[in-house]
């Protein structure tokens, strides 16, 4: 089991900038956070270790691609098994959740036009009942995430009476 964390304000830096711009260098990192390279090497790693930091990854943008239509796509009940089979022969998909409620599973897909929609949706209606919404917009990019603490999380309000 990855090792319990105590986030000072440093990790914090760390963890944002890193969001931020993960190609950037430790030199730079460290200069950012106002740490010698290998102090915020030594921490980099240690976030890495304890599982907080899984992995780095590119932003891509997928309309460059030719991707001209995102859509979110519910689907019913199914069994997992081959639900796992489907997701892994459908590469449109780009995120996959297994959900509570009405629907069992929450599908992000990317697709070239409405008739590479129709096909991909296809695939799922195949198995369960569907619903499909195509995003239009997406106007709150993936922001950084701190760790929680008990001051960060939001408690019900009082209001005087």
């Amino acid at each position: 089991m990855p090792e319990a964390l105590d986030f000072d304000a440093y990790d914090r830096r760390i963890l944002a900038e890193l969001q931020s711009d993960a190609r950037l260098s430790m030199a730079e990192l460290g200069r950012r956070v106002h740490l010698s390279q290998p102090a915020v090497t030594e921490r980099v790693r240690k976030l890495e270790s304890a599982g907080v930091i899984g992995g780095y990854r590119a932003q891509i943008n997928l309309a460059a691609l030719g991707y001209g239509i995102r859509a979110v796509v519910r689907v019913g009940r199914t069994d997992y098994a081959a639900m796992l089979r489907l997701l892994q022969d459908t590469p449109e998909v780009i995120e996959a959740f297994n959900v509570t409620g009405e629907h069992s599973w929450v599908l992000q897909i990317a697709v070239v036009d409405v008739a590479h929609l129709d096909a991909v949706v296809s695939r799922f209606c195949a198995i369960s009942d569907t619903a499909t919404a195509i995003i239009l917009k997406a106007p709150l990019a993936p922001r950084p995430i701190m760790p929680a603490s008990p001051s960060s999380l939001s408690s019900p309000s009082s209001t005087p009476e």
